[in-house]
């Protein structure tokens, strides 16, 4: 069986399918509009692309007439068409081998150990090893899909998929920031250092922060609208020490607070000692005890350590503890790139916040079957941080 030879923006489209029906299966095929967001994504890809609606629908087409990719409607009666690939019906690769593929269309040439981190939501390999061996066989037999790539003297082999052209990355060309970068160790250990960070610094964080809505009116009048319409308990999610919550309660909202640190839950009962606080994570979060679901759960920076990836998953599970028509709301910092924080309020810590641009953000949102009711951009507070906030109202359709 010859192979198919792919363009660019083939590649990367085949690339972003096979991710997306993988990682977001509930929202895949995928439309138009979100196949165009997932091709120009600014993290997880390289090169990064900027494709027009016109590019994917000719890239599709020439897909389509070779049967590797197929046209669907969303419904009966329905006039979206969504997208969904068949180069794995074609090719017939292992789960491995599929996983090792995707990112090999998506990224280009990579290491074993760039593939084993970048893999992680598509097949769990256990080690390098697992994948140098996934990769060997791949590379073997009478249509091989991988191949060794000549590198410098001193790095590790580089491998490339054989299914068209690869843009050799110019050594010395800005590499697209790689926010995935936080999972590099895995999220259990990204946890805990975001937990042992705020349990350091809760009692700083807590004194410098505690009146900080007096200086965001914006961030005043989204929260009190928030409250008039939640017709139901409030969920003020990564509560730190209480100043969200207190706000909240004091509009007449029946609010509970969760965090995953200790200190930060022990510093909002000082502060609020009448409202109810408890620890816990995101993937922990239950059904209110007063209340079939929330009326509405409030996350103010709460995702900022998330990797793209982690987004829509977070929030989809979260919203599955919302009553219909429930909001979800919350703030984000944009950027693009990561930003490490060794010290926090004078405190030793080891932090890294994710900056994603907007469309991943917004992207998530939809990608977790939520609809966005509102958002906006606002400029940093204070004006040193260098980056802007974007606020975000969605609706659990």
């Amino acid at each position: 069986m010859a192979l198919p030879v792919l363009t660019a923006e083939e590649q990367r489209i085949l690339g972003c399918l096979l991710e997306k029906q993988k990682t977001v299966p509930a929202s895949y095929p995928l439309t138009l509009n979100s196949l165009r967001l997932a091709c120009n994504q600014t993290s997880s890809r390289e090169p990064v692309m900027e494709l027009s609606e016109r590019d994917i629908q000719d890239a599709t087409r020439a897909l389509k007439d070779r049967g590797l990719l197929r046209l669907v409607w969303a419904g009966a009666g329905s006039r979206t068409v969504k997208y969904h690939q068949l180069i794995d019906e074609v090719l017939e690769p292992a789960e491995d081998e599929r996983a090792l593929l995707t990112v090999l269309l998506l990224r280009g040439a990579q290491s074993a150990g760039e593939l084993r981190t970048r893999t992680d939501r598509l097949h769990p390999f256990a080690d390098k090893a697992e994948v140098e061996a996934c990769l060997a066989r791949m590379a073997t037999g009478d249509d091989p899909l991988v191949r060794e790539v000549q590198v410098q003297h001193g790095r590790d082999t580089r491998w490339t998929h054989l299914l068209g052209p690869v843009p050799a990355a110019s050594e010395g060309a800005p590499r697209a920031a790689d926010l995935e970068a936080v999972l590099a160790d895995g999220p259990q250990a990204r946890d805990a250092r975001v937990v042992a960070a705020y349990d350091a610094a809760a009692a700083a964080y807590s004194e410098a922060l505690l009146d900080e809505l007096i200086d965001k009116p914006f961030d005043v009048w989204l929260l009190e609208r928030i409250a008039a319409g939640a017709g139901g308990p409030i969920l003020d999610l990564g509560c730190g020490p209480g100043q969200i919550a207190a706000f909240l309660a004091d509009t007449g909202a029946d609010v509970h607070g969760l965090d995953a640190s200790a200190a930060m839950v022990e510093q909002a009962r000082a502060n609020f000692p009448d409202l109810d606080f408890a620890v816990g994570r995101f993937h922990q979060v239950l059904r209110p005890r007063t209340a079939a679901a929330w009326g509405a759960i409030v996350a103010w920076y709460a995702f900022v350590h998330l990797a793209p990836s982690e987004l829509a998953p977070t929030l989809r599970a979260l919203a599955d503890t919302l009553r219909v028509d429930g909001t979800l709301a919350f703030a984000v910092h944009l950027g693009d790139g990561v930003r490490h924080t060794d010290e926090l309020f004078g405190i030793p810590v080891d932090l890294d916040d994710v900056c994603p641009d907007r469309g991943q953000v917004l992207a998530a949102v939809s990608a977790a079957g939520l609809e966005v009711v509102e958002w906006y951009t606002r400029s940093p507070v204070p004006a040193e941080a260098q980056t802007e906030r974007l606020y975000v109202l969605a609706r659990r359709p």
